[in-house]
């Protein structure tokens, strides 16, 4: 059933649709995501707490929900903007339209929005704060009142919020057969919001791995003799997260191997000197061209953050391995004193390409490496 509803920036412009989902309102930062397809994977990877997903392409829902393309066991989208809802999706694993799965999941959406405006709009002024909600919950004022006194997500530490807060083993491999490798390495994975096929391509390589809350100490890790650490990816903003950040500078110092995506490549650059910045409107999609440098080989890749490590700012004993060719901004990083390496984009996919999946194969030959050691 849909609602009169409301989208309001912190620049006080207004949009009007239809309100579907749950019936409220909600304050995040509102950002622009570009791929064509993976809506399902989209809202329900962690790294989109506090925000609010423009989608570009004109229709969302096409082929429903399905059991098996969940990035984590709930949305976590603050809400969803879209141009035309598609309320009857055909496809052969959907069992739910989005619309239900977003009145289960209790999120708020609106369509019938020009996304082309609006997008353009946060091109143009970067992203921004805003307000959705039903016109029977917010008035116009109000919400913009809202949207104006959100604080944004730089300074947030939203990694704690969504990382597991036990301990557990993951042996489930890629779609379609889900089977491990059969190493015997112990490897950890950083938990601050990691996507499930991030772990299926880690336990595809390397076989179980132990997922641990972001916050676990260097000597509890130690105590498991990992062969090698990962950093997942997460929400929010990398510098507030200075346990994390103390504990990589720990590994470091051991040289056990390290492999980080996403937040995972800010906090690994955090630990070893580099700085951070909020980037204008982010990097959001499945089609972003990224370029090895050592080698000159582009991969189209996918993305999605709003932090950025600043190449300017790195080390002696770092160097840059992979930039975007949107916006020349760093895209990865190896260290020259430790076997450590991280990347910007997501590797995984879920959705979006798979070029850059050999970066799993690199992890998996320096953990083989030390395990000689």
């Amino acid at each position: 059933m849909s609602f009169k509803s409301i989208l309001a920036l912190e620049d006080g412009s207004i949009f009007y649709g239809e309100g579907f989902g749950e019936e409220k309102y909600e304050v995040a930062e509102i950002v622009f995501n570009t791929s064509m397809t993976g809506y399902q994977e989209i809202i329900t990877d962690p790294s989109y707490k506090k925000q609010i997903i423009t989608f570009t392409h004109p229709h969302i829902g096409n082929t429903g929900i399905n059991d098996e393309d969940n990035e984590s066991s709930m949305i976590h989208a603050s809400g969803i903007v879209v141009n035309n809802l598609c309320t009857k999706p055909s496809n052969w694993r959907s069992n739910k339209s989005l619309e239900t799965f977003l009145n289960e999941q209790g999120v708020i959406a609106i369509s019938g929005i020009n996304t082309r405006k609006l997008t353009k709009i946060i091109r143009d002024k970067g992203s921004m704060n805003c307000c959705i909600g039903s016109l029977s919950k917010i008035s116009e004022e109000d919400a913009v009142k809202q949207a104006q006194s959100f604080s944004g997500l730089k300074g947030l530490d939203l990694a704690k919020g969504v990382s597991t807060k036990l301990s557990y083993n993951w042996n489930e491999g890629i779609w379609p057969d889900h089977k491990p490798a059969s190493h015997s390495h112990p490897i950890v994975a950083y938990d601050f919001g990691v996507k499930t096929n991030i772990l299926r391509l880690l336990s595809d390589h390397l076989g179980e791995i132990i997922v641990v809350n972001a916050e676990t100490s260097f000597e509890e890790v130690m105590k498991l003799s990992p062969k090698g650490i990962f950093l997942s990816n997460g929400p929010g903003d990398p510098e507030p997260c200075t346990y994390a950040i103390e504990n990589i500078k720990k590994f470091l110092e051991v040289k056990v191997p390290i492999f980080g995506i996403c937040l995972g490549h800010q906090l690994l650059a955090l630990a070893g000197g580099a700085k951070t910045y909020k980037m204008k409107f982010g990097h959001h999609g499945a089609n972003h061209p990224v370029q090895n440098i050592s080698s000159s080989e582009v991969m189209i890749t996918s993305q999605n953050h709003g932090f950025s490590v600043d190449e300017s700012s790195l080390p002696d004993n770092i160097k840059p391995s992979y930039i975007s060719l949107f916006d020349n901004s760093l895209q990865g990083i190896e260290f020259k004193n430790a076997p450590a390496f991280s990347f910007q984009g997501h590797p995984e996919a879920s959705p979006g390409p798979q070029e850059i999946q050999t970066l799993f194969n690199k992890f998996t030959s320096m953990v083989d490496e030390y395990a000689k050691t």
